[in-house]
């Protein structure tokens, strides 16, 4: 950890700060800071989300990118917790969970009943989003979406460090048809993170209420995070750090190693292949 101060919710404001002055202004940084009399720095620092700006300092900027009262107090109102280590946000606004993923040097998750949204496959992730019956179908659709544009990040030369622990539970709970999960499992197998899988053995202790996910940056403070359908929560306290930390260092010593942990969804993967082919015999 550094000194950088800044939080998921700072840096994806001052991004939104950024795409204003590009959107509703001709102005590069360096010109914008002359015209508020700034030095050059100011605005990269802010725009990054790396220090904080005070409200005047939000209300010449905006003014200067001609932003009208109204979209200048809306902003400010969300500004005011843009520094805060503990952070509430609806489920449905997905930006700041995004970028905070997106430049993460390392990403530890843990789930009880699903597979981790970074390696659904579009099936899995659609038919999840229908069982749950909350989201309309154009919504589903645009979720869908983005869940798969989020998987991006583990194609690039620089992927993040990815290590899922996912509960066997997950592994068995059927979402959608049979194809669907074999086609789930088979996923699993075949991408460059590494898969640990928590024993329905370990009983309670393995058996946690809430799926985690901790981002860690080489020059940023690391970030907890957890969601449910009614709220995102993201932590850069270093208490609240430190007890997710914990919780995987626990999942650690519960989980199958990952050779283990590949031959248990190779097997699960197989038994379900043996049913549908079973089925579709019997159909004959």
């Amino acid at each position: 950890m550094n000194g950088d101060p800044s939080t998921p919710y700072s840096r994806d404001l001052g991004d939104e700060l950024r795409q204003v002055r590009e959107r509703y202004t001709t102005f590069r940084a360096r010109r914008i800071a002359r015209m508020l009399g700034w030095d050059p720095g100011k605005v990269s620092n802010i725009e990054h989300g790396k220090v904080r700006a005070s409200e005047i300092d939000i209300v010449q900027y905006l003014g200067r990118c001609g932003r009208p009262q109204t979209f200048i107090e809306d902003f400010l109102n969300r500004y005011r917790s843009a520094f805060d280590h503990y952070f509430v946000q609806v489920p449905d606004n997905l930006r700041t969970m995004s970028m905070a993923e997106s430049t993460a040097d390392k990403i530890t998750t843990y789930n009880m009943t699903t597979i981790h949204g970074l390696v659904q496959s579009e099936q899995y992730a659609s038919a999840l989003f229908e069982a749950r019956g909350l989201h309309t179908p154009e919504v589903i659709e645009r979720n869908v979406r983005f869940r798969m544009e989020r998987q991006a990040i583990l194609r690039r030369p620089n992927r993040p460090h990815c290590t899922f622990y996912i509960h066997e539970y997950a592994l068995r709970l059927k979402i959608g048809s049979g194809e669907i999960m074999e086609d789930q499992l088979m996923r699993l197998l075949f991408h460059t993170h590494v898969i640990r899988i928590v024993p329905e053995a370990s009983g309670a202790a393995g058996a946690l209420s809430a799926e985690y996910m901790l981002w860690e940056y080489e020059k940023r403070s690391s970030v907890a995070y957890t969601e449910s359908d009614l709220a995102q929560v993201f932590v850069q306290d270093l208490a609240g750090v430190k007890r997710c930390k914990s919780i995987f260092a626990s999942l650690d010593a519960l989980a199958l190693n990952e050779e283990q942990s590949r031959s248990m969804v190779a097997d699960l993967a197989s038994r379900s292949r043996e049913d549908l082919s079973g089925r579709k015999l019997h159909l004959a």
